[in-house]
């Protein structure tokens, strides 16, 4: 392992977030004597982050808990263009107003894991549209487009991956990558910031950020990413057949967040506490070493911890608490995902209205495979009218059915 004599980086190495650095001798030495400001962006396409972005948000926070100051950067500007990184097509643009929305409904999110403030490691949340949305296209190319060359930009992968494929990129999306690294240079301007961090897809787009503000405005910037965050089974974390992990609780309640955590493979354990938890390394350690089916308790752990993080201790505790009863008392859970159904509801209706399923198609499969079941009974006919209960799909899966 890496020595490093800054809290900060000592921080991110032994809880596994650093994948590259691009100057690790002189971030050390700049973060051991001073504090360092530090981004991520992030997109505002849909109300809600989702667990995706979990490793970065968690990076905002342990730079704050090594005693430096966070800003969140929301794509207020760029989500009108579009990061087409790891995108086979171009995405839905929106208006200026559902951004806003967005936005608004995005920093409840990060309310829980910084602190916002005016102190000097007090987190900021800023918003790129404040000064893309001023630039005068002619200037902005003089200025800044003449320090990318087309040859470099057609290396990145965001833009070959998606011409290897044949799928259009559009000469808006073409520009992202340039908007991104002027979002580092203006901050750099703005905020005295040094760094940037984020996912090891963003190492292009951060390099780029550096190279510009070193050219223009001559300052030593550096540039942090975080390794892709897998399953065990290699799949992209947080890849769900349910579909995405939202972070926002109307969108997926506490319990299912819980649920999440909680059906994580053995092996992921340990990485998955270092990271998205606050609990000490020896503690970490030690629900690591536990044996057998033993390993299940330290997934509790897991879940509470990191739902707790999210949705505040109270909630992690209440789905801890459904969890139990759920599957180890045999009783329905009060926290359970909750569906009125009035007078009466098709069953596969139901499955679709409470996420376990993503079509009544897929409803009816799941029925005629025996994985559906009321109040512990197996299900076999689609057309069945539900009024109430304990709804099941597989063993994981509960919600309650109410007038």
């Amino acid at each position: 392992m890496t020595e490093f004599r800054s809290s900060l980086l000592k921080l991110l190495n032994e809880r596994g977030y650093i994948h590259q650095i691009t100057d690790a001798e002189a971030l050390d030495a700049l973060a051991a004597k001073e504090i360092v400001t530090g981004y991520i962006g992030f997109d505002a396409t849909a109300s809600s982050l989702h667990v995706g972005n979990l490793v970065s948000i968690m990076l905002l926070r342990r730079l704050q808990q090594a005693g430096h100051k966070p800003i969140v950067l929301m794509g207020g500007g760029t989500t009108k263009v579009g990061d087409p990184s790891g995108k086979d097509e171009a995405r839905k643009l929106l208006t200026h107003e559902a951004i806003e929305a967005n936005i608004a409904s995005i920093r409840r999110c990060f309310e829980r894991f910084l602190t916002f403030g005016d102190g000097p490691t007090d987190a900021i949340l800023v918003n790129n549209d404040d000064w893309l949305g001023r630039l005068e296209y002619i200037p902005f190319l003089r200025d800044v487009g003449r320090h990318f060359t087309i040859n470099r930009m057609l290396t990145f992968d965001s833009v070959r991956l998606r011409l290897d494929r044949e799928q259009p990129l559009t000469f808006l999306e073409f520009n992202y990558m340039i908007l991104q690294a002027y979002d580092f240079m203006e901050l750099a301007r703005r905020y005295g910031l040094k760094l940037q961090m984020g996912g090891s897809d963003q190492w292009g787009n951060i390099v780029n950020g550096i190279e510009l503000t070193r050219r223009i405005e001559g300052t030593e910037v550096f540039g942090v990413t975080t390794p892709l965050i897998t399953n065990a089974d290699g799949a992209k974390m947080g890849k769900t057949a349910q579909g995405a992990v939202w972070l926002n609780p109307d969108l997926l309640s506490p319990y299912d967040y819980w649920q999440f955590w909680r059906n994580a493979a053995d092996a992921d354990v340990g990485k998955f506490l270092r990271l998205f938890t606050d609990l000490p390394l020896d503690v970490i350690a030690r629900l690591e070493r536990l044996p057998g089916a033993e390993v299940n308790d330290a997934k509790v752990v897991l879940a509470t911890e990191a739902t707790a993080l999210l949705h505040g201790r109270d909630a992690a505790l209440a789905a801890k608490q459904t969890a139990h009863e759920t599957f180890e008392s045999g009783g329905a859970g009060e926290d359970l995902p909750t569906l009125s159904v009035g007078d009466g509801m098709n069953i596969t209706h139901a499955l679709t209205q409470l996420g376990f399923t993503p079509s009544n198609k897929e409803a009816k499969r799941k029925i005629a495979e025996g994985g559906v079941r009321l109040d512990d009974e197996v299900v076999s006919d689609p057309g069945l009218v539900v009024t109430g209960g304990k709804l099941s799909l597989g063993k994981k899966r509960h919600g309650l059915l109410v007038r």
